[in-house]
């Protein structure tokens, strides 16, 4: 397999196939393989399903999940086509992304999971509040599933919206190789769109001969995490949607690349912002783009008013990137003139009143993130003149410990890294020259060591401050296991908007204050996802009593 570096290669492959029917809707085909009462669409077609109204377009496979259902996934080497060229790659059921998962808010379901890879694995159901042992993180909540092995996951759905499950073991290779796919948790209320349509952002790093090397024994990348240079969405380097005029298409956004933030547009179209992670926000409001850190989602609502094609853009201050593109057909649809107000969600609104008290709350815990790092140590002076030409727009000046301040051309740190500076400073560092921290500033305790913990039904102010000073400064996203948070405020400046959230990108030199319900017993990580970040020391655990 040229993408990993392994001693032993064998493929099994389990494919859970049942009995398939076709139908036509929309001048698109529906595969359908009925397995545990479920339904499972074709991933190669694009699908469109009614579930009541609106429509699902999916060009993932999706699979209906009832209450109290089990439903197998397995997790094994495929062979994926990306911009024509095919790479040997993992995924969820023989796809990737894996399956769409759709089932009702409040339901809980069993997922039968079984490892093909030659590698241990788990599965992480990111964003979820369920019970911790079925968290899916080693030396935490289980030991790693080695090949051949099974694991039954109970999963619990209280919150409504789009989620993500990955594995939880190297997982900076693991997802780059394809294993992630989204979760669709509905709520009773109606959505007033007439489409709903889940992306997943990525990207991959491919070389001339393949997909870029993993090494099987050591993290590499680790001091700005791996970088793709082919972008995708839904895993598809061409990726084109079909709709009509007047729709309007609710796009459940998730980003799944290992370091990347994308900031998602649709050119010549306004976005109404709709949800975060785990909630609707207390108000919609109408947005150019979508800024998108790993692991992160966002939900949003597009009126596509005018014909045409349009290009599905992200954005840096740099360039603009086609992810894709849109096809809107002539239509006599109706017009929907009530998608331009702005709705107020006094439900969420009410249940945050709860909370309101706790704002002013000084923190409970203040983290602090650092790196160490012996990069320039190891380099050789032909090294060290390779990395400075390569980095002649920016500044870089060593320290008397001979680390590393990056600097833009203006000598202000910036806030985020939109791409690769340094490419091949950053394939020399990995978890052994490179040491990412997560540090309790009242303590000095650092990683596992900090031992937070908290009971069920305490509500904490956490304080995440991203050092401008560190060896290597740049933005994190910190993800927090089992529990859920509001974002209150950046640099001090309050967030008028709120919604719930299980993930938040904390620019350079910034300072974030979250509020933690802490309603979910059990041992739960919180780490850096950029993958690269929390594989090489970026986590720790919280214990909820």
């Amino acid at each position: 397999m040229n993408s990993i570096d392994k001693t032993t290669i064998y493929w099994t492959i389990a494919i859970a196939v049942g009995f398939a029917f076709s139908l036509y809707a929309a001048n698109t085909y529906l595969t359908v393989e009925t397995q545990n009462n479920s339904k499972l669409v074709d991933k190669e077609l694009l699908s469109i399903q009614e579930i009541d109204s609106p429509k699902l377009v999916s060009d993932m496979s999706v699979v209906s999940l009832s209450h109290n259902d089990e439903y197998d996934l397995v997790a094994s080497d495929i062979i994926k086509n990306i911009g024509g060229q095919s790479y040997e790659m993992f995924g969820y059921n023989q796809k990737s992304p894996g399956p769409l998962l759709l089932v009702d808010q409040g339901n809980e379901i069993t997922v039968n999971f079984k490892n093909n890879l030659d590698f241990p694995t788990t599965v992480h159901w990111h964003g979820l509040r369920l019970d911790y042992t079925s968290d899916g993180v080693p030396g935490i909540t289980q030991d790693p599933i080695l090949p051949g092995d099974t694991f039954e996951y109970k999963l619990k759905f209280p919150d409504s919206g789009i989620f993500l499950y990955h594995p939880h073991v190297r997982t900076e290779m693991q997802m780059e190789l394809g294993l992630y796919g989204n979760i669709l948790v509905e709520s009773e209320n109606k959505i007033p769109t007439t489409i709903q349509v889940p992306l997943i952002l990525d990207d991959v790093l491919i070389a001339e001969n393949g997909l870029e090397e993993f090494d099987s024994k050591i993290v590499t990348h680790t001091l700005m995490g791996r970088f793709g240079n082919t972008m995708m969405i839904n895993g598809d380097a061409n990726y084109s949607l079909e709709v009509n005029q007047w729709d309007i298409a609710r796009f459940y956004l998730t980003n799944t690349a290992n370091t990347r933030i994308f900031d998602f547009g649709i050119e010549q179209h306004k976005l109404k912002l709709v949800a975060d992670d785990a909630s609707n926000y207390e108000k919609e409001e109408f947005v150019d783009s979508v800024m998108l850190a790993s692991s992160e989602r966002r939900t949003v609502d597009v009126l596509f008013d005018k014909s045409g094609e349009y290009t599905i853009t992200h954005t840096t201050p740099e360039k603009i990137y086609s992810l894709g593109k849109i096809l809107v057909s002539p239509s006599n649809n109706k017009y929907d003139y009530d998608f331009y107000k702005i709705v107020e969600n006094k439900d969420i609104v009410a249940e945050i009143d709860e909370f309101r008290k706790y704002f002013s709350d000084s923190p409970d815990l203040e983290l602090e993130f650092d790196v160490k790092t012996s990069l320039v140590h190891q380099m050789t002076s032909d090294d060290s003149s390779m990395v400075m030409k390569e980095h002649t727009n920016d500044m870089q000046s060593m320290k008397p410990d001979s680390s590393m301040v990056m600097q833009d051309h203006d000598n202000e740190i910036q806030s985020i890294e939109w791409e690769d500076g340094m490419p091949k400073m950053n394939a020399m560092s990995n978890e052994e020259n490179t040491h990412w921290i997560l540090r309790d500033v009242n303590s000095g305790k650092e990683g596992f060591d900090i031992d937070y913990q908290a009971n069920v039904g305490d509500v904490k102010k956490i304080r995440l401050y991203n050092d401008p000073e560190s060896a290597h400064p740049m933005q994190h996203p910190i993800h927090l296991h089992g529990q859920r948070f509001l974002v209150l405020s950046e640099n001090g400046i309050l967030n008028e908007n709120l919604a719930w959230k299980d993930s938040v990108l904390v620019p350079t030199g910034k300072t974030v204050d979250i509020l933690v319900e802490f309603s979910n017993p059990g041992k739960w990580a919180m780490h850096c996802h950029i993958l690269e970040h929390a594989e090489a020391g970026m986590i720790t655990e919280i214990i909820v009593n």
